[in-house]
């Protein structure tokens, strides 16, 4: 067993050499390499919370660098956006405030194209679906009438529900900024932004759609109303304060054709998809009155 003399410490005689050769040489001890330690462990942990501090202003301020449009991830921000965020800004869709804007307090300079790709891809099955529905219980009990599945309806619903979704989006952004001056500039919406705000606005017509299929003409159009009004009231808000500063005529003339556009698109819908068909039994052999004023001739006695 070692003794206590052999436990403690001792002077090696390479380390004595050394210091009686160079006798200005710095020293090291135990308790100044441990200090040194924890200094440097307090150094790392304070650059580590200033690379997250430098990494996190570089998110909320947008500075950090983006790749090119040519590859996956450039488009993969555009669908960086999770359940509670799509819910949000349906919600928001369907109960638009009057004051809320829709990008300020919904959308957060986080615009996506989950949310309307996935809108406008359901409301083109639910108005194809619902018009061929609605067409059959229209005519049910009908004996003339065979059912035919019109899927053709589908493709036209496509392309009406995509191209509005994207090209009255382009025509208003490309309008608002060429209508903004050096001093607004910065109020006006990204082209990502305005086709957001137009994707969840058409989240109302889904349901609204599916409503539809009942044969009902005085309540489609209930319907119809009431979706335009509350799908309506979200470009108002949204688009009104950026229009606002300009002239009364200008900005009046832009607000009435953005609403007017979407009440055309709801209409179109419901008089293409929902059209009530009025059969009439015609006879199997007509008869005209010149018919009836020839058989009458022949048939007068003499």
């Amino acid at each position: 067993m070692a003794s206590p003399d052999d436990l403690k410490f001792q002077e090696f005689e390479e380390a004595t050499d050394l210091l009686a050769a160079d006798p200005g040489a710095s020293t090291l001890s135990i308790s100044s390499s441990s200090a040194a330690v924890s200094s440097g462990d307090i150094r790392l942990d304070l650059s580590d919370d200033e690379d997250n501090q430098q990494e996190s202003s570089e998110l909320l301020g947008g500075e950090k660098q983006t790749s090119g449009f040519w590859t996956f991830e450039y488009y993969q921000s555009f669908f960086n956006v999770d359940t509670v965020q799509v819910l949000d800004r349906i919600k928001g869709s369907v109960m638009p405030l009057p004051g809320r804007n829709f990008v300020r307090h919904h959308i957060r300079n986080n615009p996506d194209l989950y949310g309307p790709f996935w809108i406008c891809a359901t409301l083109v099955f639910s108005v194809a679906i619902s018009g061929n529905l609605s067409t059959f219980l229209s005519n049910k009990g009908d004996p003339q009438y065979h059912y035919r599945p019109q899927f053709h309806k589908v493709t036209i619903a496509a392309v009406a529900v995509f191209l509005y979704a994207w090209l009255v989006p382009l025509g208003v952004w490309g309008f608002m900024t060429w209508r903004q001056n050096a001093e607004r500039q910065t109020s006006a919406y990204s082209f990502l932004e305005t086709v957001c705000v137009y994707g969840y606005s058409l989240f109302i017509y889904i349901p609204t759609s599916i409503l539809w299929s009942i044969p009902f003409g005085w309540l489609q159009w209930l319907l119809i109303l009431i979706a335009m009004v509350i799908s309506g009231s979200v470009l108002v808000i949204t688009f009104w304060p950026v229009v606002r500063d300009d002239t009364k005529t200008t900005a009046f003339a832009t607000m009435a054709t953005i609403v007017v556009l979407h009440a055309l698109l709801a209409i179109g819908c419901k008089m293409y998809f929902f059209q009530t068909e009025e059969l009439t039994v015609s006879p199997s052999s007509p008869t005209t009155p010149a018919m009836l004023n020839h058989t009458a001739l022949i048939t007068k006695p003499q």
